[in-house]
């Protein structure tokens, strides 16, 4: 039994990065020197705009949220769990907090002197490599709010690879400009001499107001679409994707995939109303990255084959496994994985309208449904998809079907053999009843929602998760109007969704063991999928649409926005979005393991400490079933 408090916390400390890259001696000097802090639910440890000090600090028991405020409005960055460091800012830069630090429950936490710290650590490579990490990930800038709100707490990197992700990126300064008058002839003339592709348009004050690319000139100007006399206004890109100064090259990246772009502006300030100082352009990251997302994007859009798909999907489920055991954020996995599955599912699309025999009838729309149309979807699992399509005369109606239908085997086929395998339920765009006109789908809604009864429910749930992914997006429009526009007229819908959110019971019973099958192939396995993930998936869906959130399909996203929405039930709100986000990793992890979906997890795979955590999660689904019970009087629903 060890003998002093200074040997207890230096045995905790070695379960633990960057404490488990140093020595046993060294380690014990540190832990003879930490304070050791007990806070009740809501102590501060330190507040927004504070002046740094000379600690940083370990959670030892409970959990920490770190939060900030922006132009009044309270957001939470993420929650620090049993083995996470945070404030480390003083270690990294001597500045001012720009996060706060707030129990949220009872918790012990060891604050570590950063002087004696540094004293024994001054040559330890992988430990500064640790910190300059933890710093990135936990560090808020307010021209980023959008990406970094989301950082998943428990990033532990362990490669350099991962390092390399969170750097600042290296982009080329003072870059080429010309002004708004400027003559197309005479701006390709500069960017011909200098050797770029690119320049940047500005206003009077330097600031970026569009952007001219080699594509621009040759799209626009070398087509005939517009004489080379014209000025640059007439054929830029505008409004111009900006970024700060410090943008890390993981956050470069994920801009010019959701953009569709390959250079970014560099101002000031990070936004367009400042100056345009810096250009990071596609070549910049991938100088920096080598093998990353952006070049499994360009063999997907490259591919003619459904085995070359099949191939760049596969090397999706290496990154996920690298960047899973590296901790990476799990907001950026997320990310990452649906544009990869929604552009394999674009180009499977793509490939079979070449192969039918003639072109579309009239305009469609494909839609991902389920874990695809909520863009969480990080392993193969089945497919869920509905076709939209014009309305036709009723001469034409069977022939316009029947094409569609065709096309639509066509794709199925092609995503199977891709690793997506078909639905059982058979809620795929080739059945008949997934492929409608949109006037169909239309009444088809209206009935579900204005008649509801437990089928309807199951069907209308699966479909309000969808998101466009091919084809003419306005059809997608008009039967998202019609939707809210529909649910308008009833309450009892609302009741439905409610029950079928509830009808879950907790994950843990009585004596707080977790429920697990108790029969079958799966007997002993915990269902993390209908347990904990869809309670909360069913709860956050159910939230956006009485509130009429468009557009946000992402479970975390909409507890977020509900966040916003409702600031008295935001601590509620941000503790569901943490745990579906924690219990998402937790499904990804043991999905890799066992090369399968993840739905049943093995708990005698799970350390005391991932089982502690998993519990935690727990906690939430509980409180938002209970307030599901009381907002919708649910309890006597039957």
């Amino acid at each position: 039994m060890k003998n002093s408090i200074a040997e207890r916390v230096a045995d905790f400390f070695n379960k633990y990065p960057p404490f488990n890259m140093i020595n046993t001696s060294d380690l014990l000097k540190i832990a003879s020197e930490v304070n050791i802090m007990y806070l009740e639910k809501g102590d501060t440890v330190f507040n927004q705009g504070d002046h740094f000090n000379e600690h940083f600090y370990m959670v030892r028991d409970g959990a920490i949220t770190l939060h900030y405020n922006l132009n009044g409005v309270e957001k939470n960055l993420n929650i620090n769990d049993v083995g996470d460091v945070f404030g480390v800012r003083p270690l990294i830069a001597k500045e001012n907090y720009k996060l706060t630090a707030t129990a949220n429950e009872e918790s012990i936490v060891y604050a570590v002197p950063i002087a004696i710290f540094q004293s024994v650590t001054d040559n330890n490579a992988k430990v500064y490599k640790y910190l300059i990490t933890a710093f990135a990930t936990n560090a808020y800038d307010p021209y980023t709010a959008e990406e970094n709100a989301e950082v998943f707490v428990d990033y532990i990197p362990t490669t350099s690879n991962d390092i390399v992700n969170f750097q600042t990126a290296e982009y080329t300064k003072n870059p080429v400009t010309c002004k708004e008058n400027t003559i197309i002839r005479d701006a390709a003339i500069k960017m011909s001499t200098l050797k770029i592709g690119c320049i940047i348009v500005t206003n009077s004050k330097k600031h970026p107001v569009g952007m001219i690319t080699n594509s621009d000139i040759k799209n626009k100007i070398a087509t005939g679409k517009f004489p080379i006399e014209t000025v640059v206004t007439d054929i830029m890109t505008s409004p111009v994707i900006t970024s700060k100064p410090d943008i890390t090259v993981a956050d470069g990246q994920l801009q010019m995939i959701k953009n569709s772009i390959g250079h970014l502006c560099i101002t000031k300030d990070g936004t367009t109303n400042s100056e345009a100082i810096g250009i990071l352009t596609h070549h910049d990251v991938l100088v920096t990255l080598g093998n990353n997302p952006s070049v499994i994007l360009k063999e997907i859009k490259r591919a003619n084959r459904t085995k070359k798909l099949r191939t760049a999907r596969l090397k999706a489920n290496t990154l996920l496994k690298s960047y899973l055991e590296q901790n990476i954020p799990i907001s950026h996995i997320v990310k990452i994985m649906a544009q990869i599955n929604d552009a394999v599912t674009h180009k499977a699309i793509e490939i079979a309208v070449s192969k039918m025999a003639t072109e579309p009838p009239v305009s469609f729309a494909w839609l991902a449904l389920g874990s695809q149309g909520r863009r969480e979807q990080l392993l193969f699992t089945d497919q869920d998809n509905a076709l939209i399509f014009e309305d036709v005369p009723e001469a034409d109606y069977e022939k316009t079907k029947t094409y569609f239908l065709e096309l639509a085997k066509r794709v199925t086929e092609r995503l199977n053999k891709i690793g997506f395998e078909y639905c059982e339920a058979d809620m795929m765009a080739s059945n008949p009843e997934w492929c409608k006109s949109v006037s169909e789908w239309q009444e088809q809604f209206k009935n579900w929602i204005l008649e509801p009864d437990e089928k309807a429910v199951l069907l209308s749930s699966i479909f309000f998760d969808y998101s466009y992914i091919y084809g003419n997006d306005t059809l997608v429009d008009t039967l998202t109007d019609t939707i809210f526009e529909t649910i308008d007229q009833t309450s009892l819908f609302f009741k439905y969704l409610g029950r079928d959110a509830i009808k879950s019971p907790s994950p843990v019973g009585f004596f707080k063991q977790f429920l697990v099958e108790q029969n079958g192939e799966q007997k002993d396995l915990f269902n993390i999928k209908n347990r904990a993930l869809m309670p909360l998936i069913d709860s956050a869906r159910l939230l956006v649409l009485i509130n009429k959130v468009k557009g946000i399909n992402n479970t975390a996203e909409r507890y977020e926005k509900m966040a916003e929405l409702e600031p008295e039930n935001k601590e509620l709100y941000h503790s569901c979005s943490y745990a579906f986000k924690a219990l998402s990793k937790f499904k990804a992890r043991q999905g890799l393991l066992h090369k399968n979906s993840g739905k049943f997890i093995e708990l005698e795979s799970l350390t005391k400490e991932e089982k502690l955590k998993l519990r935690r999660c727990f906690k939430p689904i509980n409180e938002i079933q209970e307030t599901l019970k009381f907002k919708f009087d649910l309890k006597n629903f039957g």
